[in-house]
């Protein structure tokens, strides 16, 4: 975002009764009183410092609890999985240098995934900036092409009225990660603390209501189309809009395609659900968007996961594109409705529009259902049974879901186990599903999982993880131990970086280069899971063998006092399927679902 923004429409807590001046507070104590005036009550972070000012006055706040975290990258993803989950705007702190860039990788993460994050960091002191002085970094710099927008304090009286603009920005239009660098001086010196705030954000508008006629164009469209599909992205999530998209397919009685990002926007139960898309998605799904004469995307963004080779992708579809962020409108595929919204706003207009343009046209996709139906008889989502006596992971993963229920909170790494986890665990509503879809970091998963309990504390919360994945980030172990945050953390141990070992398999002759990570072979364990969890405080448990699985799983759920890490030692020949490799038309799965053995196996 540029520096040029809009007055925003976020109504501010009006200042505290019985004051009748400014009261007088060091920049740090304005911070903190912020925060709160913004009703935030968690912040995960790590002091040093740059910063050590803001850890001073939290100390006296009764109303933030601060999470101490074992590394500042598990703040930021903590922050994600905070906001992820409960739908408000997460808080992550940290020092300025090295504790400011390990923050960067959760930054990426927040904006690729629109989760609104305020990044709250120390800074030297003004006087030295530019100086590189001792743990000096710009951090503004380096997190702009990142961030929605990044804050420079330098002077105290500014805090209240820049933490308010970072927080209102975070979280509204299309949301994503904001950026507060605060110098320690202005941490330091006092002034009078004034709220409300004056927000000066002459740019910022976001787009919420959308144009009238485009929407009677689209319902027009949907209303004559014959091969219709809603191809829902995680935008419908952020806007709070599955009871609207719910209503939407039932009223149209579309198929619904829901992305990697959007599981549980739409119940996984319903029966005009065909699944997910993509590189890893069921048939039907694929081949829907793909054969379709009309896409009515909603708050996804053509994503080249989704899409494949983008110039082959749905040939004889028109599109309606639905965004808030008037940037993705067109930027892959052209549209030819483009409706800048926030998606809940425009799918009630659009369902109301709808109702009125079948008054005089009678919508006609009996074929088209046949269709589909006749694709989800022929190949159901499966799996092929491994060879070598280990486990099957997506046994595994199914049977978490299943023994779980869809009330809990699903947080995955990434590569194959994401994957499986996307697949085979029912997902029947929003916030249930937790997972870095743009970036693809690896080690979000664990504090993920950690920040969704804190903002969750009643819903079971299970980190996926993998045994790449979970040595990134483990280290959070301790902090779920130490602050009473019982978290579930099932390890899909392969024993190898999985993903690029299958792509190893399938592209690279078998040859694994640098993917084996000798964590599930019975001679040798580097480390030991079950070893290393009890260090941390937590039940460790290995499962080997199938029969042991769901009495893990139950011990598991039915353990609450502190986390639970369990070592599922899986086979590492197992596949992710389907595929549609990196680059090809999506009509490949034509192709590929007559020559994979994995298509329709259950």
């Amino acid at each position: 975002m540029s520096s040029e923004t809009s007055t925003p429409s976020t109504v501010l807590p009006t200042a505290m009764p019985g004051k009748a001046s400014p009261e007088l507070l060091t920049g740090s104590q304005s911070v903190v009183r912020t925060l709160e005036l913004l009703g935030v009550d968690n912040v995960f972070g790590l002091p040093g410092g740059a910063i050590l000012p803001i850890y001073d006055a939290i100390m006296d706040s009764t109303a933030i609890r601060h999470v101490l975290v074992r590394h500042e990258q598990g703040a930021g993803h903590a922050a994600e999985g905070y906001a992820s989950a409960s739908g408000k705007v997460g808080v992550a702190m940290a020092t300025s240098g090295p504790g400011a860039t390990n923050l960067v990788t959760a930054i990426m993460d927040a904006h690729m995934d629109s989760v609104p994050v305020v990044f709250i960091t120390g800074q030297v002191f003004s006087t030295l900036m530019g100086t590189d002085a001792f743990q000096e970094a710009d951090i503004v710099g380096i997190t702009m092409p990142i961030t929605k927008h990044s804050f420079l304090v330098k002077d105290a009286a500014d805090i209240p009225s820049t933490i308010a603009a970072a927080y209102h920005i975070a979280g509204t239009g299309r949301p994503g990660p904001v950026l507060v660098d605060i110098t320690k001086d202005a941490q330091q010196n006092t002034v009078p603390f004034v709220w409300p705030p004056k927000i000066d954000l002459p740019g910022y508008r976001p787009i919420t209501k959308a144009h009238g006629k485009q929407i009677l164009a689209a319902a027009q469209m949907l209303a004559e189309a014959k091969k219709p599909i809603l191809y829902v992205g995680g935008g419908v999530i952020r806007s709070r809009a599955s009871k609207e998209l719910l209503e939407l397919a039932e009223v149209t009685g579309v198929p619904v395609t829901t992305t990697l990002m959007a599981r549980g926007a739409f119940p996984d139960s319903h029966k005009q659900h065909l699944g997910m898309p993509g590189m890893h998605g069921t048939v039907p799904a694929v081949l829907a968007l793909q054969e379709s004469d009309l896409i009515i995307s909603l708050g996804a963004r053509f994503d080249d996961r989704v899409t494949g080779n983008t110039s082959l992708f749905a040939p004889n579809a028109k599109i309606v594109h639905v965004d808030v962020d008037p940037a993705e409108i067109s930027k892959i595929r052209v549209a030819d409705v483009p409706i800048v919204g926030d998606a809940k706003d425009v799918i009630v207009d659009l369902t109301a529009a709808y109702t009125d343009a079948i008054k005089e046209t009678t919508p006609d996709i009996i074929e088209w259902w046949t269709y589909l139906n006749g694709l989800r008889e022929e190949f159901p989502l499966g799996f092929s049974p491994t060879t070598d006596g280990l486990l099957a992971p997506q046994h595994v993963i199914k049977r978490i879901g299943e023994l779980t229920g869809p009330e809990g909170i699903y947080a995955a790494g990434v590569g194959q186990h994401q994957m499986w986890a996307a697949q085979f665990i029912a997902y029947e509503r929003p916030n249930s599903w937790l997972n870095s879809g743009g970036a693809g970091t690896m080690g979000y998963s664990v504090p993920a999982a950690m920040g969704a309990k804190v903002a969750e504390p009643d819903r079971v919360v299970w980190s996926i993880d993998g045994d790449g994945c979970f040595q990134m980030t483990n280290q959070e172990l301790a902090t779920c131990t130490i602050n009473n945050i019982p978290i579930k953390v099932a390890i899909i141990n392969n024993s190898s970086l999985g993903m690029v070992r299958q792509w190893q398999t399938l592209f690279y002759d078998g040859r694994y280069s640098n993917t084996d990570l000798n964590t599930g072979h019975d001679t040798i364990r580097v480390p030991d899971f079950v070893k290393l969890a009890e260090a941390y405080g937590a039940l460790g448990i290995r499962v080997t063998k199938e029969e042991e699985v769901d009495a893990a799983i139950k011990l598991a759920l039915e353990t609450n006092d502190r986390p639970v890490v369990i070592d599922f030692v899986v086979s590492a020949d197992a596949m992710v399927w389907p595929m549609v490799p990196q680059g090809v038309s999506n009509s490949y799965v034509q192709y590929a679902r007559e020559h994979s053995p994995a298509f329709g196996e259950e």
